[in-house]
């Protein structure tokens, strides 16, 4: 009978009298456990609210989980402060070494011709310079990605040394030997430009968004005051005895390897490595991922249309830099103007450079782009009737300024799209 008690025993339920008081007392003083755990349901809740877990996929197709709102991207560009400016310095230096080095081809096109490569066309000689501004750009697609994964400054380094590694072999070539001076000045130095070349626009970015033209403009403007320097200095040392070709691009290659050395160390980034492409993953596929990330890209009408239109211009834009020197020698002008041909060129480039970027973060890229294109396509025919000193001159100087800014605005307003 006890056993038989114990077991259906059932406690007496409390009075609802007691059951109110106990309610209102646990509303006014709640005790410590009710407490923890009701913070603890409450920052779970909003855990769960605020950051809800995402599967993602990169370009590579690896899939990762990632928290919506930890990703909410790097805080705007500070358009200004020491180390954007010094970065803008380093570009500089850098567009000065490249393309300006590249904008005194017109000088080798002229020596190759005449001296060192007399068996060779003209249009022969001109596949050196061609190819070697091709390989300063081909490369875009990977130089971009390493750049994208913070590898800047080995980029940087490694097209340095071999840019350089190769100015100083292009100084061995023996006269007559036309694969040589191919090798090392159209490939090595084209692959060297490429690393080194784009990356160096690309950092400005970082720190710039408002005054994204102008500050771009300053950095290219760098080209431009390489091509007055490199010109005058080749022209002076190919035309010295004493000097000849071989030290002539020794001392440039000094030259060049001197500003790519401080420019690396004056330039900096600022936003942290990321993982190109980052798409949401749907149906576990990560062939399906990477679709979906280059769909985005060949979709986008306004970025291919902006590419497409930079690839023309590129076509046209630095024939002068290759035949106006060569041009004038060709039709008896004076060697006082032929000699200074380029560097009067480059000279309208750099105020080309300059003066309509102060413009353009107010008139808009596209507003003074097209006026500009419009011009070079105009003075690329007017440049048949400079068969004298001061056509030469006039036709350089406006052409010089309107390519300049056509440069400018063409990095520019593919950064816009």
């Amino acid at each position: 009978m006890l056993s038989t008690a114990a077991r259906t025993y059932m406690p007496p339920s409390p009075s609802p009298a007691l059951t109110v008081d106990l309610n209102l007392k646990s509303r006014l003083c709640p005790s410590s456990s009710t407490m923890s755990l009701s913070s603890t349901a409450a920052s779970a809740s909003f855990a769960a609210t605020k950051a809800p877990a995402v599967l993602t996929a990169d370009l590579d197709g690896d899939v990762r989980e990632s928290k919506r709102g930890e990703g909410a991207g790097p805080p705007l560009p500070p358009d200004g402060g020491a180390s954007a400016w010094m970065t803008v310095a380093g570009a500089w230096l850098v567009q000065f070494a490249t393309f300006g080095y590249i904008s005194s081809f017109g000088v080798y096109q002229d020596y190759y011709t005449t001296y060192y490569l007399p068996a060779e066309t003209s249009s022969n000689i001109s596949w050196i310079g061609s190819l070697q501004l091709c390989l300063m750009y081909a490369p875009g697609v990977f130089v971009g990605r390493a750049f994208d994964a913070g590898y800047f400054h080995h980029l940087e380094i490694l097209g340095a040394l071999l840019y350089v590694f190769s100015i100083f072999m292009l100084s061995l070539a023996r006269p007559g030997e036309y694969y040589q001076v191919f090798l090392a000045q159209a490939v090595g130095m084209g692959l060297g430009l490429g690393l080194t070349f784009l990356p160096s626009l690309s950092v400005v970015g970082h720190h710039f968004r408002a005054r994204r033209a102008l500050a771009v403009g300053i950095a290219i403007s760098g080209s431009s005051a390489g091509g007055i320097v490199f010109p005058i200095m080749l022209n002076r040392l190919f035309q010295d005895p004493a000097v000849g070709f071989a030290n002539a691009v020794r001392a440039s290659g000094a030259v060049v390897g001197g500003c790519l050395v401080v420019a690396n160390c004056l330039m900096r980034t600022r936003l942290p490595p990321k993982r190109a492409g980052r798409v949401e993953e749907k149906d576990g596929s990560r062939c399906a991922a990477r679709l979906e990330a280059w769909r985005g890209i060949v979709w986008d009408g306004a970025y291919l249309w902006s590419i497409c239109g930079a690839f023309l211009t590129s076509l046209g834009v630095y024939v002068p830099l290759f035949y106006l020197q060569l041009f004038a020698v060709d039709h008896g002008v004076s060697s006082r103007i032929t000699t200074y041909s380029l560097v009067i060129l480059n000279a309208g480039s750099t105020l080309g450079r300059l003066v309509p970027t102060f413009l353009a973060d107010k008139l808009g890229v596209y507003n003074m782009l097209v006026p500009a294109m419009a011009a070079c396509a105009g003075l690329i025919f007017a440049i048949f009737g400079a068969t004298n000193g001061p056509g030469v001159v006039l036709v350089g100087l406006i052409f010089g300024f309107v390519s300049g800014a056509s440069c400018s605005f063409s990095y520019a307003e593919i950064w816009e799209n």
